[in-house]
């Protein structure tokens, strides 16, 4: 199967006016990043591939993910994954139970959130609020958390923008690593050209 995802003529428009025009495919493991100035459409891109394009907008062409087409599906049979600037943890509930949602029953789930709170630094944070944790550190569940669903894509809306350098580095590089090592096919918008740079692959400029 091509696990690849695929924006075949996908074209968008605001009240009539053309706004983008996107064909492109993203290999397993590769990141194609969109950059551009703010209103170029960036954002709302992803809201298409995600299934939850805004009525303030129509839409034509197709997303293909996995060799078949899911431009008519509701965004939880599309399994594709998200991350924004602000990490929309859930309040209700705690650091493991944040990183468990999506997880599939198991004797091996409570290891698995224990590792996966390992690899992020934040080892022992399981029965933490979420409320109690700082920008990085909800950043880098919201991330993980992610991950741990195992999307068969990956679109990245601005995550690393709200970080310190350090940090941004760091989750730059398990974002990147974590999506070639799975073979998941990324999509990003950024302002930022070192997050282009750090996700190599081909830069797409809109507007």
């Amino acid at each position: 199967m091509d696990d690849a995802l695929d924006l075949r003529d996908v074209r968008i428009t605001a009240k009539g006016v053309p706004l983008l025009s996107v064909s492109t495919r993203i290999a397993p493991g590769h990141v194609i990043t969109l950059m551009g100035p703010s209103g170029a459409g960036k954002s709302t891109l992803l809201d298409f591939v995600m299934g939850g394009l805004s009525p303030a907008f129509r839409a034509s062409g197709s997303v293909w993910l996995g060799g078949q087409d899911v431009t008519g599906l509701p965004p939880e049979k599309r399994r594709i994954g998200i991350l924004y600037q602000d990490p929309l943890l859930f309040p209700h509930l705690s650091v493991a139970q944040n990183l468990a949602f999506g997880l599939p029953r198991g004797p091996d789930r409570r290891a698995r959130i224990d590792a996966a709170l390992a690899e992020i630094g934040l080892d022992g944070f399981g029965p933490r609020d979420p409320a109690t944790l700082s920008g990085g550190q909800a950043a880098r569940v919201a991330l993980m958390r992610t991950l741990l669903s195992g999307p068969r894509a990956l679109l990245l809306d601005e995550p690393f923008s709200k970080l310190d350098a350090a940090l941004r580095d760091q989750m730059r590089r398990l974002v990147f690593d974590r999506a070639r090592a799975a073979g998941v096919p990324v999509l990003m918008v950024t302002h930022d050209a070192a997050d282009a740079e750090a996700a190599g692959g081909q830069v797409i400029r809109l507007g």
